[in-house]
């Protein structure tokens, strides 16, 4: 499959950070964000999943839990497994090597994820002996993800016609604001680039973040602008049903009822699955631009909103919207946050990931006047799992795990990735 993505980058969108040190010439540097591509050599990306023994993570993105086990994603490179039959010692037993990789979902011993444009289905039966059993080519289309956060991308060492971009690494690097404007001052094409950036027994459970969900037999993985429907009766066979046009700037989905919540960058929209085969949109609650999760809990949807750099100008905040119509969705109230990713709720406890922030937890019996029962504060956070006995949290390649009490957490473990 052969892409073409224009990215024009406009000098007055160019965020830099000015800097005052005295052995360099006055605002001539300046701190930026510069993105390099992971690349792969074509020939050897169909061959390339393979389970190795556990490695350092890169870098730490979406959690997956399912049984005893933490599945956790190494953006674009594959996902860690962790035994957590014991929460207090969790275990580092493998790593799934997947290219191109961001989403996973399991059902009945079957792990589905994302291999760039591809899907994968894995056999996770014997977990000390993990193997491929199917890939479905060119299915999943529209995941390109881009390093928005990326003030100068430098790509030009890539062979197009013998590799392929899976990635992007990020680093904060000083450099002339001359050299800066002069290189971002055009166009960059690029060809060949695709990335891809649960409900019934039987299935794991991913954080607010997820792009794949599991319900029933059936697999709904979202990218920029569709829902990919597959239909997974036969595990080791999906089949690839006709995908459903859903917007602009897709990024996660959540399922509740007969019901699929899509978090979009302009909003949130809400489909319903009576016919599972083919989503239908039964209504949409629009907001300004920015990066956007969302669960739902009885009448109401909780959805963070992350603004600033490239996700866009809307402030940052938590949004509680009134979905008792689900025809007709209001926002109830908003509450001001730093910048937040993923949420998560348990009973009457709200946890929101407050990006550097820390971990925010939350009373919501009213929702007009939310209680806040702890902060963590100093640590990094990503997104959270509330399973039915314990929390999961991730975070800058560390997996947290807490004990619920009355009206508060405690940790109970803590383990480095890296």
């Amino acid at each position: 499959m052969k892409k073409k993505i224009l990215f024009l980058f406009s000098l007055t969108t160019l965020f830099f950070i000015s800097c005052d040190n005295n052995d360099e010439p006055d605002g001539e540097y300046a701190d930026y964000i510069v993105a390099r591509p992971l690349i792969i050599d074509k020939a050897e990306f169909a061959t390339s999943v393979d389970i190795i023994a556990p490695r350092p993570i890169h870098e730490s993105g979406k959690v997956y839990t399912y049984q005893d086990y933490i599945f956790i994603n190494d953006m674009y490179q594959g996902i860690h497994v962790i035994d957590n039959s014991n929460p207090e010692q969790p275990v580092k037993i493998a790593f799934i090597t997947i290219p191109g990789n961001v989403d996973i979902s399991v059902k009945d011993d079957y792990l589905y994820a994302d291999s760039l444009m591809d899907l994968v289905v894995i056999d996770i039966s014997d977990i000390n002996n993990i193997s491929l059993v199917n890939r479905l080519e060119n299915v999943l289309y529209g995941n390109i993800f881009f390093p928005f956060e990326a003030d100068l991308v430098e790509n030009g060492d890539v062979n197009y016609d013998t590799e392929m971009i899976i990635g992007w690494e990020t680093s904060t690097e000083r450099r002339l604001k001359s050299e800066v404007e002069q290189q971002n001052g055009g166009v960059i094409f690029m060809e060949d680039f695709a990335l891809a950036n649960d409900a019934s027994g039987g299935t794991g459970q991913g954080g607010s973040l997820a792009r794949f969900k599991i319900v029933e037999d059936y697999l709904y993985a979202v990218d920029s602008h569709n829902i990919n429907v597959f239909n997974i009766s036969d595990l080791e066979n999906p089949q690839n049903l006709d995908d459903v046009y859903a917007g602009f700037d897709i990024e996660t989905i959540f399922y509740n009822g007969t019901y699929l919540f899509l978090g979009s960058m302009r909003g949130m929209y809400i489909y319903d699955i009576t016919d599972p085969a083919v989503p239908s949109l039964i209504s949409e609650f629009q907001h300004g631009t920015a990066c956007d999760p969302v669960v739902v809990d009885g009448d109401y949807a909780y959805v963070t909103l992350r603004g600033g750099n490239w996700c866009g100008a809307t402030e940052s905040g938590l949004f509680i919207v009134d979905i008792s119509d689900i025809e007709n969705p209001e926002l109830a109230v908003q509450y001001p946050m730093d910048g937040p990713y993923g949420l998560g709720i348990k009973d009457e406890k709200l946890f929101v990931c407050d990006g550097d922030s820390g971990l925010k937890v939350y009373d919501k019996t009213d929702i007009n006047d939310l209680i806040e029962l702890n902060h963590f504060e100093n640590i990094v956070t990503f997104d959270v799992i509330p399973l039915e006995n314990h929390l999961i949290m991730v975070g800058d390649g560390v997996l947290y795990q807490y004990e619920y009490l009355d009206n508060d957490i405690k940790l109970i473990s803590q383990i480095g990735l890296d």
